[in-house]
């Protein structure tokens, strides 16, 4: 079997690593493969290192180096470097860089420089973690820089600022007035991106943030076609319940595109090619309707084994609606 998941930061590496727990325990699933189209839009760089923390936080949490505490950096980590550039004056300050994380930073910076792309980078980076081994191929969105800025007004006016800013720094505060992805303009999707999507026998879209992690890799130029046309069925897993993130600022980003901050609201943003929608027990009351079919369960990922049952709800929704299309 061939799964393509479309993944952000923490809530999406964690549902990967139940995916893989689940199929590891399900002696029909041997054999599978798991493409991870990753969210580059949190992209940034910082101390002139150039820092991809959604493809990381995949890295760590399937190569089982993450921290466990935070869903994101590495775990037993250490900050004398950052500590020595705070004594510089060197900023930003607010962003945390661990010891360990900046030589994931130095190589992809490294390797960059020397021409490589960043889909070369990243396969370097996923063998050191072993995630070829899993059967996991990991892909950036596109070897294009994009990066997410984020428009609000405070006490300095209107003004844009970097996604990590507003997210990390402002802790999503400061409302947003929009959001405004610079370079996607260019971009386009890194190579095997839109054929891991039309080879797939599933493809899936995991509890990331659906405004700045999974919108942003539909805005990449074919990619929201492709699933359109996708001869596989595309399942999803709602990040909210209750109307509410359980970690994040999901809201906030829905809040600031206009859309209501439900399940319901976030499936819409999907209709264009989603099949089948995992929602939480408390949201049952949404219904299925046309080619969208709702099933609720308990989503709340409070453990490796919670998340891989989870993982293989979606897998059996998808089995059933490849029969039912088929």
């Amino acid at each position: 079997m061939h799964i393509t998941a479309l993944a952000g930061g923490v809530g999406g590496a964690r549902f990967l690593r139940g995916l893989l727990a689940h199929v590891d325990r399900t002696p029909e699933l041997a054999g599978t493969h798991v493409t991870v189209i990753g969210n580059t839009g949190d992209d940034i760089t910082l101390f002139g290192l150039r820092v991809s923390p959604d493809l990381d936080t995949v890295l760590y949490t399937l190569g089982g180096g993450i921290h466990e505490g935070q869903g994101w950096g590495r775990a037993d980590e250490t900050h004398s470097v950052q500590g020595e550039l705070a004594a510089y004056g060197v900023e930003p300050q607010w962003f945390g860089l661990g010891d360990k994380d900046f030589g994931t930073h130095v190589a992809r910076s490294l390797w960059l420089g020397q021409g490589q792309s960043l889909s070369e980078v990243t396969a370097r980076l996923a063998s050191r973690w072993g995630l070829p081994e899993l059967g996991v191929t990991l892909l950036p969105m596109s070897d294009t820089p994009v990066e997410t800025h984020v428009v609000i007004e405070d006490e300095q006016g209107q003004r844009a600022v970097h996604f990590q800013e507003w997210w990390v720094r402002m802790q999503a505060e400061v409302p947003a007035q929009r959001f405004v992805v610079a370079g996607m303009d260019r971009a386009t999707p890194a190579p095997g991106v839109l054929d891991a999507i039309r080879t797939a026998d599933l493809v899936l879209l995991p509890p990331s943030n659906p405004v700045v992690s999974i919108g942003i890799i539909l805005g990449v130029p074919g990619v929201r076609d492709a699933l359109r046309g996708s001869r596989a069925p595309v399942v999803g897993v709602s990040p909210l319940i209750s109307g509410a993130p359980v970690r994040g600022h999901a809201d906030a980003c829905l809040e600031a595109i206009g859309v209501e901050s439900s399940a319901g609201g976030v499936a819409g943003l999907y209709a264009d090619f989603l099949d089948g929608w995992l929602v939480a027990k408390e949201d049952a009351d949404l219904q299925s309707s046309g080619r969208l079919t709702v099933e609720a369960r308990p989503l709340l990922m409070s453990s490796i084994e919670a998340t891989a049952d989870i993982a293989g709800a979606a897998i059996d929704l998808g089995r059933r609606l490849a029969r039912t299309t088929g």
